[in-house]
């Protein structure tokens, strides 16, 4: 290297400088293309039986990006997305020309090595170069090595440099794939469902009660809202006969709050299968669950924190009603006026907004007073009418439907329901939500009249079935932030 480009403090100018002197060198700083034909992992398997100081003549080829350099290049560890290997770089067994390529290094450059596989004689697996190729140079320097990246929210804006430095950022995220996977796999295999698409882009806000994202088609000129549910046009293929089970996995977008349990926008999957109801809904629930502990860890107990948590099947059932009984003492079935709901939920120490119906009221006991101490599975059942304007009305009491959430760690992880079916109510339900909207429930559904069409020509006795992925995955990795858990998290823009 020459003088000028030692002489420089400023480590980013120093990079640069050392861009210049490889170009000058007659090297491409970043290459087409490179024929790597091992990865870091699978050298590291196939010797791992080999004896201290044992040399041999079998030649690899890897690629990395450099994690650590030690002896003035003498040794460097380099990483790819399978681990890291030692390069092995000395005047006895690597060209010359190939040593003068060292002073061009810096920690994270990306370099290609040919070179013979030997354990050194402290029994580090190692790789003896005979050739180096520079295939990136990195002119910004990666996080501190031992401490990885610190910085909460430069973790999240800068998810590159945090992969980098945090190995368990790669693990978490590679789990979540892992994860997806395999609901794919189960829903297929066990429960023949078709995987389809569906709109994001909806005319009309339903199939959830939630605040939408609203944009404007420019051609149309017509607003479209960010669907916060796929579950209305789910349903329609379904009394196409699509299949006898449709379920998709995608993106909702919500324009709510943000906390660790919450993304603005987060993935889902939702399942409609028919001849089937929310009973059922409660054993795929289950069985899903039970099935991913097991092939991540070969148990169904997972830890969370200081909590061992047991998802194995079944899991315990409890309704709505007597869970806010079991906290407080209150059987709102035996109160069912909505004024006398409102004042004992006042009593409680509960808000109650005066818009609210009973079913409402119900439902914000349960959360304010019930739903924390929810650490084990269960199936929370039977929810009120008034909250649930698209399940079936429960067959043994009018005022409740076949409806469940599932409950780990205190955290919805699914919703389910045996599906209203009856196009008649379904439009008085709609009605309803019409109703509350234009009182001012911003998070009310609209009338979708095509949809009602839908239900008029015919749907199947069915269930229909969600679950958060973003917070099953939170709970399968031990991670306590949603955004650990997402690739790109929302965040403040930067000032």
């Amino acid at each position: 290297m020459s003088d000028t480009a030692k002489n420089i403090t400023d480590p980013i100018e120093a990079r640069y400088a050392k861009l210049e002197e490889a170009k000058k060198r007659g090297m491409n700083p970043y290459a087409y293309e490179f024929k790597r034909e091992h990865k870091a992992g699978d050298v590291q398997a196939k010797y791992k039986d080999l004896a201290d100081g044992a040399e041999t003549e079998d030649t690899v080829v890897v690629a990395g990006r450099i994690v650590a350099m030690r002896n003035d290049g003498m040794f460097i560890d380099i990483e790819d997305a399978s681990g890291k290997i030692q390069i092995f770089c000395h005047k006895a067994s690597t060209p010359a020309e190939e040593l003068e390529k060292l002073d061009l290094f810096d920690l994270g450059d990306i370099i290609g090595v040919r070179g013979l596989v030997r354990r050194t004689p402290r029994g580090e697996l190692s790789i003896r170069a005979k050739e180096i190729t520079l295939l990136t140079k990195a002119l910004h320097p990666l996080p501190e090595k031992y401490h990885g990246l610190q910085d909460i929210e430069q973790r999240y804006r800068q998810r590159y440099l945090d992969l980098i430095a945090n190995e368990d950022s790669r693990v978490t995220l590679r789990a979540r794939s892992k994860i997806i996977s395999e609901i794919r796999k189960f829903i297929e295999e066990n429960w023949d469902g078709v995987e389809v698409e569906t709109p994001i882009l909806h005319g009309i806000m339903g199939g959830a009660s939630a605040k939408p994202f609203t944009t404007h088609h420019n051609a149309l000129d017509n607003d479209f809202y960010l669907r916060v549910a796929p579950e209305l046009h789910l349903k329609r293929l379904i009394v196409g006969g699509l299949a006898d089970c449709v379920y998709e996995i995608g993106r909702l977008f919500r324009n709510e709050g943000i906390s660790i349990k919450h993304n603005p926008e987060f993935t889902t999957i939702e399942l409609y299968k028919t001849y089937t109801d929310y009973k059922d809904m409660m054993r795929l629930t289950e069985e899903l669950v039970q099935h991913l502990a097991m092939m991540l860890y070969g148990t169904t107990k997972i830890k969370f924190g200081e909590k061992e948590i047991d998802v194995k099947a079944p899991w315990k059932r409890a309704t709505m009603i007597d869970l806010v009984k079991e906290k407080t003492g209150v059987d709102f079935l035996t109160i069912t006026d909505r004024d006398a709901a409102a004042a004992k939920a006042k009593e409680l120490g509960v808000h109650v907004e005066p818009r609210w119906k009973w079913g409402e009221i119900v439902l914000a006991v349960f959360e304010d007073k019930a739903e924390a101490d929810l650490i084990q599975p269960i199936h929370v059942i039977d929810h009120p009418l008034d909250v649930s304007p698209l399940a079936k009305t429960h067959r043994d009491n009018p005022i409740l439907t076949e409806r469940f959430e599932s409950f780990i760690n205190g955290w919805e992880i699914a919703n389910a329901f045996t599906e209203l079916n009856d196009p008649v109510e379904q439009r008085k339900r709609f009605e309803a939500q019409v109703a509350a909207r234009e009182a001012g429930d911003d998070e009310a559904q609209m009338l979708d009249e095509d949809f009602v069409t839908a239900l008029e020509v015919g749907l199947a006795p069915t269930g229909g079935w969600g679950m958060g992925i973003d917070r099953l995955v939170m709970l399968l990795t031990d991670s306590h932030n949603i955004r650990d858990v997402i690739c790109f998290p929302t965040l403040k823009p930067k000032k």
